[in-house]
This record gives C-alpha cells, sequence and structure tokens, in this order.
C-alpha cells in the first residue's frame, strides 16, 4: 500500500532539497506540471517547463548563493508559507540580500500555486 506524505512533510523535504541548492530539481519534483509561480505584482510564470527554464536564467545570473535557508514556515492544510534567507552574489559581484515569504497552494503532493513577497529592491533580473 502507497502512502501519501502530508503537506509539512512534502514541504520540509522542498525545505531541505532547496537549503542545498537543488533548485531545479526542487521544481521538477515538487511543483505540477501546470503550476504557476509569482514575483509580488508581475504576471504568473505558467507552467513547468516556465519554472525551470526562469529558474535556469535566474541562477546562470548568478556567481554564486551564499546563505539560502529557511528561517521559518507554517502549513495549514494544503497551504504552506516559507520564510526564505537569501544572500545572492550577481554577475558583477553584487550582494543582494532578501528576506523573501513564498506562500503556496498545494495539490496531491505539488505545489499548483506559488507567489513571492520581497522588498523590490531584491529582484533580481
Amino acid at each position: 500500500m502507497v502512502t501519501m506524505l502530508s503537506t509539512r512533510e512534502r514541504v520540509e523535504m522542498l525545505i531541505a532539497m532547496a537549503e542545498q541548492g537543488k533548485f531545479l530539481e526542487a521544481i521538477q519534483e515538487f511543483y505540477a506540471e501546470d503550476a504557476t509561480m509569482q514575483e509580488n505584482s508581475q504576471p504568473p510564470r505558467v507552467g513547468l517547463a516556465a519554472l525551470l527554464e526562469n529558474e535556469r536564467r535566474v541562477l546562470a545570473s548568478l556567481q554564486e548563493i551564499r546563505v539560502n535557508r529557511a528561517d521559518s514556515f507554517l502549513v495549514d492544510g494544503d497551504r504552506s508559507a516559507i520564510n526564505w534567507v537569501y544572500l545572492f552574489i550577481d554577475a558583477r559581484g553584487r550582494e543582494i540580500r532578501r528576506n523573501e515569504m513564498a506562500y503556496q497552494v498545494w495539490q496531491n503532493g505539488k505545489i499548483i500555486r506559488e507567489r513571492f513577497f520581497y522588498a523590490a529592491d531584491t529582484a533580481l533580473i
């Protein structure tokens, strides 16, 4: 018998993978084929392929991610919020500190909708 992991367990797995810098692998594992991802009030990206393409573009624009951790998270049913803390080093060597909140809606063990909230002056590209 196969048992479905709880949303909390899936969120904890996502956090562990992201903290290891496995961003592309995490998107492939935890996002639905038709998932949406939105930065602040920008239009959302739609579909797994678009999410992966954007992540590759962002990662290519950075020299390094020095701090990548989940400061805290909450789970309520199929909704979760993760407080991510980052220190990005861009291609020019500029440090960009970001403290962001990711709000997620899960369905059948996958994220179907995610929206990030962070200070606009910490946008990467």
